[in-house]
């Protein structure tokens, strides 16, 4: 009887993996299975796959021709390949793309794309067996029949397009192609160049700034990368000399910021503000990625602030901060829609080890850009009344909760913003470092210097003025105590103006010890001393304000 039992159960067994197999090739090939149950089955790719692509060209001189395709089947990407400088001639990226469970037997899913002139099967080693299809521009298609070959990890799940001979691609998954695009146009324009994405999107996870196992942390200040689409041209660069007098500015910024994060090795990069140059950034994605791959190759996590200068290219400040958040190792945050501007956050700095307790708070806020009543108030823009309310809600909230009550050391608290205070007008205050231009703090003064005092706030550290690099040591007048230091940062970029009897780009460094509660601060230069800390100072000791 137990036998009997056995070979039927086996029997059955077998015929439900040959029904289960010969339902699979049905489905594969007629899709049998009604769409409730392929909505439930586990896609492989998650959202759309590309099953074509293409280049459309318009010419403002042929009232006929367009460059929109039936948007039913077509999407474009709204990026013109000659970026609104070719003189009568548009041309813009179309693709099509299906979800995974609406692809029929008809589609045919892709799989890899080239850009040349040649076809790839035969310009190719190991091509030769391959079929290529033409797209204009110079692309080259591959695809494959098989529904099922969506699950492959080759599938092209998205597409892009960046410009300049120096785009990158930090973002997982993505891949950005050598060759450019091949456009017909006598305008001067920059390279356009597709990037394409294989695979399921990679999730995107904040990091933790934690305090090293020696108990410090180091943060390096990156002000005013100043970086366009394309190469760049060099402003007041130093030595003039150098290399012949020949000069890509943002070659040049981003190898030296390189070789400064090989060297300090940061726990956290800070960029305050103005990291493009919106007047040469039309473009301004492809400038933002040049700067972010240097920190995602790196796994070193950066908080970004926001310029007069960044949000003057293609994007504005909230598609800049969208940007930013969907990178790798970005902590920027938009901040509460009802607080003026776009990037107030916080960043805390937990203790080192798997402690919870929050050793180091750090603040961004957004300083806008051009004054909003140039006859009164002539400059640049100030800090709002709702984001120095916000600080001090946000400031004395954390001060109550268990993670900072209960650290044992002696907790600490920086902030970082972009235009300067209007107090970092008072020279007199300067203790290190070169005053070389006016502050061009604004006109109005809401106050903001204040509230950082009595939220304990030590020091606070700006960009904007590049060849200023001074740290004024603010004091209580009553007893003329120390209060608050305000730090510059130093221009970085070689994309920004300089010059100023000889200023060579620089980068200022701050590393807290935790378990002194000391915070030393020193800058590192371009050019001449460059392994040297220049002006290396102690502004924080003991938790408190030092003359340094």
């Amino acid at each position: 009887m137990t036998r009997r039992i056995v070979r039927t159960s086996i029997q059955l067994g077998v015929l439900a993996c040959i029904v289960l197999f010969l339902v699979f090739l049905l489905d594969n090939r007629y899709r049998v299975l009604p769409d409730a149950i392929h909505s439930h089955l586990p896609a492989h790719h998650p959202g759309l796959v590309i099953t074509d692509i293409t280049v459309t060209s318009c010419s403002s001189l042929n009232p006929l021709s367009t460059c929109k395709l039936d948007s039913g089947g077509w999407h474009r990407l709204e990026k013109d390949l000659y970026l609104n400088k070719g003189w009568v001639t548009k041309a813009y990226i179309h693709i099509k793309r299906k979800r995974e469970e609406e692809l029929t037997e008809a589609d045919k899913v892709l799989v890899d794309v080239r850009v040349g002139r040649l076809d790839p099967s035969t310009g190719e080693k190991g091509q030769g067996n391959e079929r290529w299809e033409s797209r204009p521009g110079g692309i080259w298609l591959k695809h494959t029949s098989s529904r099922h070959a969506s699950d492959s990890q080759d599938t092209v799940t998205a597409v892009d397009i960046l410009f300049g001979a120096d785009a990158v691609e930090p973002r997982p998954g993505w891949e950005v192609k050598d060759q450019p695009l091949l456009l017909s146009t006598s305008a001067e324009t920059q390279e356009a160049r597709l990037s394409v994405r294989r695979g399921n999107p990679s999730p995107v996870e904040k990091p933790v700034p934690r305090i090293r196992k020696d108990d410090k942390f180091k943060i390096m200040q990156v002000a005013d990368l100043h970086l366009s689409t394309g190469l760049g041209t060099c402003r007041d660069a130093e030595p003039p000399e150098h290399n012949g007098g020949r000069c890509d500015a943002d070659a040049r910024t981003l190898d030296f910021v390189g070789q400064l994060l090989d060297t300090e090795k940061p726990d956290l990069v800070v960029l305050s503000g103005d990291q493009v140059n919106g007047e040469t950034a039309p473009d301004a994605q492809s400038a933002v990625f040049k700067y972010a791959e240097l920190f995602i190759r790196r796994n070193i996590p950066y908080a970004t602030i926001f310029g007069n200068h960044d949000d003057e290219g293609s994007l504005s400040r909230t598609a800049l901060m969208t940007l930013s958040q969907s990178l790798p190792f970005s902590l920027a945050e938009p901040g509460p829609a009802t607080v003026d501007g776009v990037g107030n956050y916080v960043v805390e700095v937990l203790a080192r080890g798997t402690s919870t307790h929050s050793a180091l708070t750090l603040y961004f806020l957004d300083t806008h850009g051009y004054s909003p009543d140039e006859r009164q108030f002539r400059g640049y823009d100030w800090l709002k009344n709702s984001q120095i309310d916000w600080f001090k809600e946000r400031a004395s909230t954390l001060k109550q909760q268990r993670n900072h009550k209960e650290y044992t050391h002696v907790h600490l608290d920086m902030a970082f913003i972009h235009i300067p205070l209007p107090e970092y007008r008072e020279t007199g205050d300067i203790v290190s470092g070169e005053f070389r231009e006016n502050p061009t703090a604004p006109g109005f003064n809401s106050g903001f210097k204040q509230a950082l005092v009595e939220e304990g706030v030590l020091a606070v550290s700006c960009g904007h003025d590049h060849v200023n690099d001074y740290c004024a040591l603010s004091r209580t007048e009553e007893g003329n105590k120390p209060e608050l230091w305000m730090c510059y940062g130093g221009g970085a970029g070689f994309g920004g103006y300089a010059g100023y009897g000889g200023y060579h780009r620089r980068v200022r460094l701050f590393e807290f010890d935790t378990n002194e509660a000391r915070i030393t601060t020193w800058k590192r230069l371009e050019w001449g001393e460059r392994e040297k800390r220049i002006d290396e100072q102690v502004i924080v000791a003991n938790g408190r304000v030092v003359t340094g």
